[in-house]
């Protein structure tokens, strides 16, 4: 009998492990799906609002800039609340306001729109990461790690697609629209899930609370340095590149999605490649290889003379890229403190969000007077070397153990 329960007691974590894993990926999905879209249609958007193409990459820029209050208000309910319930909050407010974005009248209702929909894309990625890492065992964390923040690339290929499908026969404002089937599915499995062990023990009153962040000061500025890299890097390679192909190498809008899938699909496989290299080898090695990779391979990515070699630049680009970014979800919450996981990370990641928050529309300003190619170039070798250095430079705290303790630099 009592084997019998302990199998089912298995079973029962096991469940929950993947339904928090599941939540969370396909928050993330979501999340990347709703900004991504936006990225394939630049143009059109700029045509039917009668404004230029830099002043669209605006709106995108203007979606990175509210992340920070997001992730202060979602991150400090998880903190308080639990994970579950900001988190569905969460995805039914930015779906909403993406579904709105469909039907803006106008250029200024449109940024507006996006400067909320920033909000809720801020406050979904600290919560569901915090929920999913919490949630699997530590000599996983890596891994899973990398599928979860892939979620991230799948949604850009979900985008692709849509685009490749959608905007031929419809134009662009039913993409903001379809995001509502993968939210219903996130709120669903979120239903499912349970409370984290971790959150329950590391709950503090608020004085405690307030203590621990200027405690970890130090750490909370190097984590604000690296996500602000990491952005420069992930939005400095991604969000142009399909106004590169269009404008540079004139793509049609099939040829487009088709070498933005491709991406993509090197993009998720180099998540789970350099997450679970990081599980054996350490999260720094994983980033910094990755990110020196993805310096060299600049030339072919924006320099290719030919299409096949231009698809190859672009799949193993963000190979690399994202095989960084495959890591971050493990790493950050191993290093943040266990009783404000929720808001801690989270908040990091945003500001470093705000901070690269321009790349595209510098790129966007530079790629009108110059060349996409010269200015996508320069600007992403830059990142990604640098990039690489604050990483190497930086703390590790692999695979430690998520409870009372807490972390501090």
């Amino acid at each position: 009998m009592t084997s019998e329960k302990g199998l089912a007691t298995l079973a029962a974590d096991t469940a929950n492990q993947r339904n928090a894993l599941a939540a969370g990926f396909l928050g993330w999905t979501l999340d990347a799906f709703d900004f991504f879209v936006l990225t394939f249609v630049l143009g059109p958007v700029a045509k039917d609002f009668q404004v230029s193409i830099p002043d669209v990459a605006l709106t995108l820029a203007a979606s990175l800039v509210t992340r920070p209050v997001g992730a202060v208000i979602f991150g400090l309910m998880a903190d308080h609340y639990g994970r579950r319930l900001p988190m569905a909050l969460n995805v039914a407010f930015y779906t909403a306001v993406e579904v709105l974005s469909g039907i803006a009248p106008n250029y200024t209702t449109f940024f507006v729109l996006r400067l909320l929909y920033g909000i809720g894309m801020g406050g979904e990625w600290g919560v569901g990461a915090s929920l999913a890492m919490e949630s699997v065992p530590a000599r996983w964390r890596g891994t899973l790690s990398g599928l979860l923040q892939e979620g991230y690339a799948f949604g850009s290929l979900l985008a692709a697609i849509a685009y490749f499908v959608i905007f031929p026969r419809w134009g662009w404002r039913p993409l903001f629209f379809i995001g509502t089937v993968p939210a219903a599915a996130t709120l669903l499995i979120l239903a499912k899930v349970k409370e984290t062990d971790a959150w329950r023990q590391s709950r503090t009153d608020w004085a405690t609370y307030k203590g621990t962040i200027f405690k970890n000061w130090k750490l909370f500025l190097y984590l604000v340095l690296l996500m602000t890299m990491m952005n420069c890097m992930s939005h400095g390679t991604q969000d142009l590149y399909p106004t590169f192909l269009q404008r540079q190498r004139h793509f049609d809008s099939h040829r487009t999605a088709k070498t933005s899938m491709i991406s993509m699909v090197g993009a998720i496989l180099g998540g789970l490649a350099f997450g679970l290299y990081s599980d054996r080898c350490g999260r720094r090695r994983a980033m910094v290889i990755a990110a020196l990779l993805a310096a060299a391979l600049t030339p072919v990515w924006i320099l290719a003379p030919t299409l096949s070699l231009l698809v190859l630049g672009a799949f193993l680009m963000q190979f690399m890229v994202q095989g960084a970014w495959g890591v971050i979800p493990a790493h950050i919450n191993e290093l943040s403190p266990s009783s404000m996981r929720g808001f801690f990370p989270g908040f990091a990641y945003q500001l470093g969000v705000l901070c690269a928050s321009s790349i595209g529309y510098v790129e966007a300003l530079l790629g009108e007077h110059f060349s996409y190619t010269q200015s996508m170039g320069v600007l992403a070798a830059t990142v990604l070397l640098v990039g690489a250095a604050v990483i190497a430079l930086g703390p590790e705290a692999h695979a430690v153990s998520f409870g009372k303790e807490d972390v501090s630099v």
